[in-house]
């Protein structure tokens, strides 16, 4: 990134080449992680880059810069770079001990919102919380949100724990290392048990893009030989800590939905619902509603 004598790098120079060099390197969206990785280094909002095109980059911000470029052109997510990504309107920490949160994702907490809007304070299970992005959304957008959120890794709880309390809601939010329903208290019920777990096929991980398979907590991808190992664990046992009527709402990959619906409509205890489709139309969220003791 050395500039001709005559002809300084501006901001709007950085990002035209930048852009130009990562699409050559085959990104995805060259220009947005240009945006995006320039903002930061500036410490600035994204679309005040738009005011700043003939501004000189000074020689620290190109190094720190050209740094994480070249970062990004090896594979590496930008929202690891940055440390931040935005979820459900909200920015979130992140970092190699946690997934990504995608916008996928975003329908499991709008359904979830729909389903809780007429209680007062619902209590909500989240399973495999990662950075917190489900939790925190959840407890941010329902103030009454009584929030449960269960992870694995002691790792990934530090960051949804600095989640929470960044987007104010650690007084509503309760986290638990363990494996799954392993460190609730037996008789506690919830409204909803929500979850977005691994579930590639465990002889697929090999075959995601490379920022993925390379970067990302295999933990939080990995769903075993034929990507149900989680799904089906948290099937078997949801019920017992749903409230009679409480729901079970579970993301899944689009390929997923006959298996994963086959699973759930199999299990007695639960009425399966409509699957809920991804902005794009794929399939993305099951829904499950606990019958009562009577079978209704």
């Amino acid at each position: 990134m050395e500039a001709k004598i005559d002809e300084p790098w501006t901001l709007g120079r950085l990002l035209t080449w930048t852009t130009r060099f990562l699409s050559q390197k085959g990104v995805e969206s060259p220009r947005l992680d240009t945006e995006v990785m320039l903002a930061h280094v500036l410490g600035c909002e994204r679309i005040h880059l738009y005011t700043r095109y003939e501004e000189e980059a000074p020689d620290d911000v190109r190094q720190r810069f050209r740094d994480l470029v070249r970062k990004r052109s090896e594979g590496c997510p930008v929202a690891y770079l940055v440390g931040r990504k935005e979820f459900f309107s909200l920015a979130f920490e992140v970092g190699p001990s946690v997934l990504i949160p995608r916008p996928d994702t975003e329908e499991l907490v709008v359904e979830c919102l729909r389903l809780a809007k007429p209680l007062a304070e619902p209590a909500v299970l989240d399973l495999g919380t990662g950075s917190g992005a489900i939790a925190v959304a959840v407890a941010k957008q329902h103030k009454g949100g009584q929030v449960t959120a269960v992870d694995v890794s002691p790792e990934a709880l530090a960051v949804a724990k600095r989640n929470a309390e960044k987007h104010g809601v650690a007084g509503r939010v309760t986290f638990l290392l363990g494996d799954l329903f392993a460190p609730l208290p037996a008789g506690e019920r919830f409204d909803f048990v929500v979850s977005n777990p691994p579930y590639i096929k465990s002889a697929d991980l090999a075959g995601l893009e490379p920022g993925v398979r390379d970067h990302e907590p295999r933990l939080a991808l990995d769903g075993g030989a034929d990507g149900f190992a989680v799904f089906d664990r948290i099937a078997r046992g949801a019920g017992d800590f749903l409230k009679p009527g409480g729901v079970l709402l579970v993301e899944i990959g689009s390929p997923q939905e006959a298996g994963a619906r086959a699973r759930l409509a199999a299990r007695a205890e639960f009425e399966l619902g409509a699957t809920i489709k991804d902005g794009s139309g794929h399939p993305r969220v099951l829904a499950a509603r606990l019958r009562a003791p009577d079978g209704t």
